[in-house]
């Protein structure tokens, strides 16, 4: 059970990291670069900002750097529960990264853009302002693409979660929930900008609770104790040799 609680821990601290790294690029210098629709104001701002561009591309990049070593860790310690669920769980938090990790090159595309006389000089003024408005468009619908695996990868982790033993069951069910919640904001977002805009600020909510709650339990409980919480975490165990040994007749023939 220490294997157990130190690996949760480790979880949570990672999870901090992407929750850390990943508000203060998507939640404070995307919002302060992109101005939907004025190219010229967007690129003002990626100019009077360079510095802070880059400081959200490293963001995005660590952000989903750290993402997959907590799938990882999780994976490791809730594998047992069910091997598929935990398969899917990791595949989709590797989709995520992939494409934040993505964005963050187109992000750096409009900085560079917005800041390199060469495009000025070939597209003009108003050519080059249009080109980074679509670069951090791109970036800006990318990151609500990836909405999908961010909601996504949360049923499976919430359904580990509540047959595994190490949490307790509301906590799969917020999860589960949240991604739900996660996934009704993004349609919405993409079939109903209207709609999307006024039931944004509710609908996100379930989620934030989620996932707060997940980085708190594994922060400061771990994982549960007792006979039901599961087997130990062990990464690198591997039933092969024993599994070999068994298949090979190590006896001699009788020399009679």
């Amino acid at each position: 059970m220490e294997s157990n609680k130190k690996a949760a821990r480790i979880a949570g601290v990672l999870y901090l990291l992407v929750g850390i790294f990943g508000g203060f690029a998507e939640g404070f210098v995307d919002p302060k670069m992109y101005v939907a629709g004025n190219a010229a104001a967007t690129t003002g701002n990626v100019v009077a900002n360079a510095g802070l561009v880059r400081m959200g591309v490293v963001s995005h990049l660590l952000d989903g750097t750290f993402f997959v070593f907590v799938a990882l860790v999780l994976y490791g310690l809730l594998r047992h529960v069910h091997r598929g669920a935990a398969r899917a769980m990791l595949t989709l938090v590797v989709l995520a990264a992939g494409i934040i990790c993505l964005n963050a090159v187109f992000q750096f595309e409009g900085l560079r853009v917005a800041t390199d006389n060469s495009y000025f000089a070939a597209f003009g003024t108003a050519g080059s302002n249009a080109l980074v408005l679509l670069l951090l468009d791109i970036q800006h619908y990318g990151t609500l693409a990836a909405q999908v695996f961010f909601g996504l990868w949360l049923v499976p982790l919430g359904y580990l979660a509540f047959k595994s033993g190490l949490f307790p069951k509301w906590l799969g069910i917020i999860l589960i929930s949240g991604g739900v919640c996660y996934l009704i904001d993004l349609f919405a977002a993409f079939l109903f900008p209207g709609f999307g805009q006024k039931i944004h600020g509710i609908v996100v909510i379930p989620s934030a609770i989620a996932e707060i709650s997940m980085v708190l339990y594994l922060l400061i409980v771990g994982v549960k104790t007792g006979k039901d919480s599961g087997p130990s975490f062990r990464p690198h165990a591997n039933p092969m040799p024993e599994r070999r040994s068994q298949l090979i007749d190590y006896s001699f023939p009788d020399p009679a």
